[in-house]
């Protein structure tokens, strides 16, 4: 404990962002709270949410749990015996309840086969699915089941028997995936009953109905070979569902689609743009959900026709510089909504549907945010190479002064099809980074959702194409502002954005002066080799290396940052997740090992129990010092 005391003290110390206290730092960053909503009571008059603090020193996170009036009002700190009063799992009549957890559905681990060698830690395979996210595949499954209330988990009736599939979804489902039928004797839960290779080649996830009574599950959504999500039912007995519609495409349009009396209607087909999430106003005549858009994610209401012979409209009900995060309830003209920006965490709001304006429900990092001077945001368009109109967003240092000259950073977003909306980070945190002087340019690239379908699919296949010249045309332009020091420009990204740092660090014609790709592809043809979804890999690839056509030639070739390292001829840190098997540890230590053969400076930062991401607050701390360090040194 002492020493993990010294090490924090000493980062602190050791920080160049302590020089002014009146900026967001590393420090401040990891002391702010993180809002989660649990949910209402049924009768909609009061809130339940969560605040998640991390505790550095602990290298966890501490929860508290809160209840308010819905509407605003006093906030009361509860504990979590109260949280009974928003569980969704309970069936309407009150009489049963859902959970899911593991089942041993098949022996893999060397000590379930040979049950004498119970000290062994092998693991035997026979097809692919051997891993997902950060976790080696060891034949336990997510299961469904349901229980008497107040039963202990063990007397539950696994609805799944002995299929060896998920309910909830790998790697981030949760209890979203399952609901009870308005009358309870059905239950509705999502699963992509596929198994080895079919698994991770597909994204076909289907909607199941199991029926209490006859024990028998039918298949709602079988005529769909893409995502089907995220059921839900009107007060009326309609069930809504988000759809997207090709099979191996994660990113495809997300529609909403909605079956009554076996009738399919999909609200959303003819507007272009994807939907993000939904909620069903009362009557089950309306349907509210998020959406990108512009740079932005908003408000949307889209009718529900039923059987009336009218089409559905939708219609953007919000603007403004923020995101919409999720959508809680309706309460007669209020929507309960989380609303964050690039320089403010999620907090509640509710939005007056008459008025047409917000209006703050908590307040929750006030005492922050009120002693920080924050980064100014603009919105700013530049014209791409091939003549179309981009969103680029501009971030500022605090008390910006034009007439000085500001080093500036280059963000490539990941994903590659995700919105560079007004998210907040608790890594790539614009606020943060401009509050260290550095002028941020973060471009709505190809492959951004909210700027219409066709804008959005026009990266696939294209790695190292269009988007690139779009990653140029955004920082060009901004460069020939008078305050920008273009003698101090670097580029900075993680996943897809590690993938166009690599890649621009080959082609990029003296722009640069440093680069940080963290989780980068540096190998397309490794990233084949080793990645656990595949279905990503050969949508966004046109298929394995081995394979000969126009798009595998481009992906595993030209559009391959591994081959244009001889090009290489500036300072790169590059960071890697020891558990990462989106984008595998070959990737960084490659890309590592050719930069310190090149004779380049150049840094790898390794966290061997870190995934995709970096969760553990010590590491975050350390990432975020280690991040501003390299751009102390290098620009």
């Amino acid at each position: 404990m002492i020493k993990n005391a010294f090490l924090i003290v000493g980062l602190i110390l050791s920080s160049t962002l302590m020089k002014a206290q009146n900026v967001m730092t590393p420090e401040k960053l990891w002391e702010v709270k993180r809002l989660g909503v649990i949910g209402t009571d049924k009768d909609l008059n009061t809130i339940y949410y969560k605040l998640t603090t991390p505790n550095i020193a602990e290298n966890g996170f501490d929860s508290k749990y809160y209840k308010m009036p819905i509407l605003g009002g006093a906030i009361e700190e509860i504990d979590a015996a109260h949280l009974n009063a928003v569980d969704k799992n309970v069936s309407p009549d009150g009489k049963h309840k859902l959970f899911h957890q593991k089942v041993l559905i098949e022996n893999i681990k060397g000590s379930d086969v040979y049950k004498h060698l119970d000290k062994s830690d092998v693991y035997i395979y026979s097809d692919l699915d051997i891993r997902h996210w950060d976790t080696w595949e060891d034949g336990n499954f997510n299961h469904l089941f349901y229980k008497e209330v107040g039963a202990d988990d063990a007397s539950g009736i696994d609805i799944m028997h002995d299929q060896p599939f998920h309910t909830p979804q790998r790697p981030f489902g949760g209890d979203e995936d399952y609901i009870w039928s308005p009358d309870g004797k059905d239950i509705y839960y999502v699963s992509k009953k596929k198994k080895g290779k079919a698994y991770v080649t597909s994204t076909n996830t289907d909607i199941f109905k199991y029926n209490l009574e006859t024990k028998t599950t039918e298949n709602i959504t079988e005529d769909n070979k893409g995502y089907d999500t995220n059921p839900a039912f009107s007060s009326q007995g309609a069930l809504a569902w988000l759809q997207m519609k090709t099979d191996g495409n994660e990113s495809d349009k997300n529609d909403i689609v909605v079956l009554e009396n076996g009738v399919k209607q999909n609200l959303t087909a003819q507007w272009d743009g994807t939907v993000r999430s939904f909620f069903w106003d009362e009557k089950g005549r309306n349907i509210f959900f998020v959406a990108p858009v512009d740079g932005t994610i908003q408000l949307f209401k889209v009718n529900y026709p039923g059987k009336r012979r009218i089409a559905p409209v939708v219609e953007q009900i919000s603007k403004g510089q923020f995101d919409v995060t999720s959508i809680i309830a309706k309460k007669g003209d209020h929507l309960i909504v989380t609303r964050n920006d690039m320089n403010h965490a999620a907090d509640i709001f509710s939005y007056d549907l008459k008025k047409k304006n917000f209006k703050p429900l908590t307040n929750v990092n006030h005492d922050i945010y009120s002693k920080t001077d924050l980064p100014k945001v603009e919105k700013r368009y530049v014209t791409t190479t091939d003549g179309k109109q981009m969103l680029v967003w501009v971030i500022l240092p605090p008390n910006f002064d034009p007439n000085k000259k500001y080093p500036t950073l280059l963000y490539a977003q990941g994903g590659p099809q995700s919105p560079l909306s007004q998210f907040y980070s608790y890594r790539w945190n614009f606020s943060l980074m401009a509050s260290q002087g550095y002028i941020v340019v973060a471009p709505n690239r190809r492959g951004m959702p909210g700027h219409g379908v066709e804008w959005n699919a026009e990266i696939s296949k294209d790695w190292g194409g269009q988007v690139m010249q779009d990653y140029l045309s955004a920082i060009d332009d901004v460069a020939k502002e008078p305050y920008v020091d273009n003698d101090r420009i670097g580029a900075i990204g993680a996943s897809f954005g590690g993938y166009s740092v690599f890649y621009l660090a080959g082609m990029h014609d003296k722009r640069f002066k440093t680069f940080i790709a963290h989780d980068g592809v540096f190998d397309t043809r490794t990233m084949a080799g080793t990645t656990e979804e595949l279905f990503f890999l050969i949508n966004e690839f046109g298929g394995m290396y081995w394979e000969d056509n126009e798009n595998t030639r481009k992906a595993y070739n030209e559009f391959n940052p591994i081959n244009m390292v001889s090009k290489w001829d500036t300072p790169i840190l590059i960071i890697q997740g020891g558990k990462d098997y989106r984008v595998p540890i070959e990737q960084g230590l490659s890309a590592f090992q050719a930069a310190q053969m090149l004779g380049l400076k150049s840094k790898l930062l390794y966290f061997p129990e870190e995934n995709h991401w970096v969760l553990n607050p010590q590491n975050a701390l350390i990432w975020q010092n280690e991040f501003f360090k390299w751009l102390k040194d290098t620009l």
